[in-house]
């Protein structure tokens, strides 16, 4: 799908993953850096900064996207009182899996979408994850096969992901990857854009 620069929709993301999501909708849509320093604030629930930075990346764009949807998403996991971000590097990801193996987390996924009339929704779509107990050798055989580098929670649940878990419960199966898109088109839909009627062959 051709993603050209006037398109009323607009994903304000450079995650690839977030990308191919969207692109499962079948509507034109482009993609534009929303440029948000994505650092937590002092005592920011994991909630609460995935909720922030999606409404700060939407809107970043929207500023410069006149009569366009634009569409702003973050995820955060959570795991006890702690919030786990995007590795970035091999040692933190094995630090976060260590932490992660044998024991529940949510992963809070948030999505917002601001209309061309200002009007702005948000929502925040959970998934309950259990990780196995993983051994150092699991560990470090997956990051070496998926590296999932720039993944919350380093664990890249569209590839090699799901054999690190014992289970998972969401409302929407997408959330998990980056974007709830049943929440994304309903919330499109309200604010006057509809899918289906966009969509292409």
């Amino acid at each position: 799908m051709t993603q050209p620069a006037d398109s009323a929709l607009v994903l304000a993301s450079t995650s690839p993953y977030r990308a191919e999501l969207l692109r499962r909708l079948r509507v034109p849509f482009s993609i534009r850096a929303p440029g948000v320093n994505e650092t937590r604030r002092a005592g920011e629930s994991a909630l609460d900064l995935a909720l922030r930075l999606a409404a700060e990346k939407a809107s970043a764009v929207a500023r410069h996207s006149p009569g366009c949807w634009v569409i702003g998403s973050d995820q955060v996991c959570m795991l006890g009182d702690e919030t786990l971000g995007k590795p970035g590097t091999h040692a933190v990801a094995v630090s976060q899996l260590q932490r992660l193996s044998g024991r529940d987390a949510v992963f809070h996924t948030a999505v917002c979408v601001i209309a061309p009339d200002g009007g702005m929704q948000l929502r925040n779509c959970p998934t309950e994850v259990r990780f196995r107990t993983l051994s150092p050798v699991e560990i470090e055989t997956y990051l070496a096969l998926d590296a999932p580098y720039d993944c919350a929670g380093s664990a890249r649940s569209e590839s090699l992901g799901p054999a690190l878990l014992k289970h998972m419960r969401s409302d929407d199966p997408t959330a998990l990857t980056g974007l709830p898109l049943i929440d994304l088109c309903d919330m499109l839909r309200l604010s006057g854009f509809d899918v289906l009627a966009r969509a292409q062959r």
